[in-house]
C-alpha cells in the first residue's frame, strides 16, 4: 500500500501537507513513532534523501537502544513505522494550532492503515498534544 494515496483517497488533496510517499505492508509494523512536524525541506524526512537528516538522529538512538538498523528501510523490516504528527513543514519556530488541526484528519486516517500495532511512541509535546485531540 501506498501511504499518501491511501491517506489522499480518504481524506483528500491538500495544498501544504506532506504525506509519506513509501509502499509498505501495513500488516507488518507492529510500532509507530509519531515525531512533531516534517522539517522545512521535506527531503529531510524520515523518508526523503538516505542521509537525511531525521534519519542522522533517528538511526543512532535506534542503534544505541540494540537496534540493528542503518536505514529507513531497516527500521520497517523491524515493523516500525515512523510519521510526523503535524504534516505541514516547519517554517517557524513554534507550530501553530492551526498546523496541527489542519494535520489531524490525515494523522488519524494514517493510524488506522495498521491495524496491528502494538505501540505508539509520541516523540515530542506536539505529537503528544495532537494524539491527545485525535483520541478525545
Amino acid at each position: 500500500m501506498n501511504i499518501k494515496r491511501e491517506l489522499e483517497t480518504k481524506v483528500g488533496i491538500a495544498n501544504g501537507i506532506y504525506l509519506n510517499n513509501i509502499d509498505i505492508d501495513p500488516l507488518t509494523i507492529k510500532a509507530i513513532m509519531i515525531n512533531e512536524v516534517v522539517p522545512s525541506d521535506p527531503l529531510q524526512d524520515f523518508y526523503g534523501t538516505p542521509d537525511a537528516d531525521y534519519l542522522k538522529t533517528t538511526i543512532p538512538l535506534l542503534q544505541g537502544a540494540g537496534a540493528e538498523v542503518a536505514s529507513i528501510q531497516d527500521i520497517l523490516q523491524k515493523g516500525i513505522y515512523i510519521t510526523n504528527a503535524v504534516k505541514t513543514p516547519k517554517t517557524e519556530y513554534a507550530i501553530d494550532r492551526s498546523s496541527i488541526d489542519k494535520s489531524l484528519p490525515y494523522l488519524e486516517a494514517e493510524l488506522s492503515l495498521f491495524p496491528n500495532i502494538k505501540v505508539i511512541m509520541l516523540m515530542g509535546d506536539v505529537a503528544r498534544k495532537a494524539f491527545n485531540l485525535i483520541a478525545k
